[in-house]
């Protein structure tokens, strides 16, 4: 029942978060449940949860790894959000107007929606049930919708419609797939049924008809990747990440774009199973190095910090599609991209909080003196945009090496190059901006506020880059073999 519980939990916790009006028993609460769904995800993922449901919900390796991400960074967020919630300053005020959307509670609210935001992220990762993995990435669409809107302006409001619209149009898309998928798999006999379990569609593999497979398949990359965040698709993905509040926008980053990139994978479980891998991989290589080109442009020159992050992110997609459609050693080196992805990126979002929060300002060129105005941030930023760059030590050089060797070792040397080209180019169009904001001394027309820095604040995004430097450094046994089962099953080895 562990699998049944660790689903149910953030539910009834959501539920539970709405009725309690004071702000203190909320974030209790908040922080409780968070703590209650790692020691949950810690045991179903290393204690090989049993299948509930006749197999409706399972947790492989593949899933699992992405469980365990998503629930650190919720714990990690919800550590944050304590303080968050507790100082409204000054640019982050809520203005919740008499009569307004849930004028009564605002916290509340957002702490019911986090709560809903992890079940239904959670969800995703322990069913084998395409259908329902697909009902559950449109769940979280609809209860992250609120907490992009938290800020209550016209710029919030715009991305959460944003978001909204073409979310939900990916995923009426990958309902196609869904269905071609079906059509693929129950098409080898006169009297088999459609199915959307993972493990019929996998034993069916070999006599599943292959146009309606490809269909499916492009459909669905098409809409999973919508919500991943690939480009062209992705352009719901900067407006989000940069007017949410900073933990939602940890949240988004390090684990929401995970799930969507989950529900592909399994797509191509399918298709490799099929023997049709050489159809899916030159779409992963192409949208993947369409995506790292698209952030490339975009980040050069880019004023807004938190844009810059964002559209890092679409950076990041790109690279795991790209691992995908080299397969090979270069799935191992995704899952371990994925992990140091997200722990980086949501550390960095965290950061940009306490800056935003100083500063009052998204620019990078008003937000200076970071390192004098918030000595613990500023360190970590600058540690931050080391370790998402792909610098060493840390987890994303581990993993990004780790890349491009199976290219050079595939014979790939001109795909090999241009990964390193974009790679090299990002990098230096990230230096300027965050270089600027941590050096010299406070910019002298916008003073820092008076929150400063607290354990609330720098704990949370500290523990986190500890985590993408072990990454890089040292990774425990049990983490490799994780790792090692969830890239064998993406690969479809």
């Amino acid at each position: 029942m562990l699998l049944a519980i660790l689903v149910i939990l953030p539910f009834v916790l959501g539920g539970t978060a709405f009725l309690c009006r004071t702000g203190p028993a909320g974030r209790g609460l908040l922080v409780a449940g968070a703590g209650a769904h790692l020691i949950l995800s810690v045991a179903a993922v290393f204690g090989r949860a049993e299948a509930l449901f006749g197999g409706i919900l399972l947790l492989d390796a593949l899933g699992g790894l992405f469980l365990l991400l998503t629930s650190i960074l919720f714990a990690a967020a919800a550590v944050y959000a304590v303080g968050y919630l507790a100082h409204e300053h000054a640019d982050e005020r809520r203005d919740f107007q008499e009569g307004a959307f849930f004028s009564n509670a605002p916290q509340a609210v957002f702490i019911a929606c986090l709560f809903f935001f992890l079940g239904s992220m959670t969800l995703v990762t322990a069913t084998h049930h395409l259908g329902l993995l697909w009902a559950a990435i449109e769940a979280t669409t609809l209860a992250s919708a609120p907490l992009i809107y938290f800020h209550r302006h016209h710029r919030s409001l715009e991305a959460a419609w944003k978001y909204l619209v073409i979310c939900s149009v990916g995923i009426a898309l990958a309902l196609v797939g869904n269905i071609l998928l079906a059509a693929a798999g129950g098409s080898g006999a006169p009297d088999t049924e459609s199915s959307l379990y993972l493990g019929d569609l996998l034993a069916r593999a070999k006599t599943m008809n292959p146009m309606w497979f490809k269909a499916g398949f492009v459909f669905l990359m098409v809409g999973y990747g919508a919500k991943m965040g690939l480009a062209p698709m992705h352009t719901w993905l900067p407006d989000a990440h940069s007017e949410s509040p900073s933990l939602v926008s940890a949240l988004l980053s390090g684990a929401l774009l995970n799930c969507a990139f989950l529900g592909i994978l399994r797509a191509h479980q399918i298709g490799v199973a099929a023997g049709l891998a050489d159809f899916c991989s030159p779409i992963f290589i192409g949208l993947g190095l369409f995506s790292m080109v698209t952030a490339a442009v975009f980040i050069i020159g880019q004023g807004d910090f938190k844009r810059i992050l964002a559209y890092s992110s679409v950076e990041h997609m790109g690279i795991l599609s790209l691992a995908m459609g080299l397969g090979g050693a270069a799935a191992f080196g995704g899952m371990l991209h994925a992990a140091a992805h997200s722990v980086t990126k949501a550390m960095l979002f965290l950061l940009a909080g306490n800056i935003l929060a100083a500063f009052h300002t998204k620019s990078s060129h008003d937000a200076r003196g970071v390192i004098r105005a918030l000595p613990v941030t500023g360190v970590l930023w600058v540690a931050g945009f080391l370790a998402i760059t792909g610098s060493p030590p840390f987890g994303i050089f581990l993993s990004e090496l780790t890349i491009l060797k199976a290219a050079l070792d595939a014979g790939r040397f001109v795909l090999a190059a241009a990964y390193l080209g974009l790679l090299g180019l990002i990098f230096c169009g990230m230096a300027v901006p965050v270089l600027r904001m941590a050096q010299g001394p406070p910019t002298p027309h916008i003073a820092p506020g008076p929150r400063g820095e607290d354990a609330l604040s720098v704990g949370p995004p500290l523990v986190l880059g500890g985590l993408t430097l072990l990454l890089g450094l040292y990774a425990p046994s049990f983490f490799s073999d994780l790792l090692t089962r969830a890239a064998a099953l993406a690969a479809g080895m």
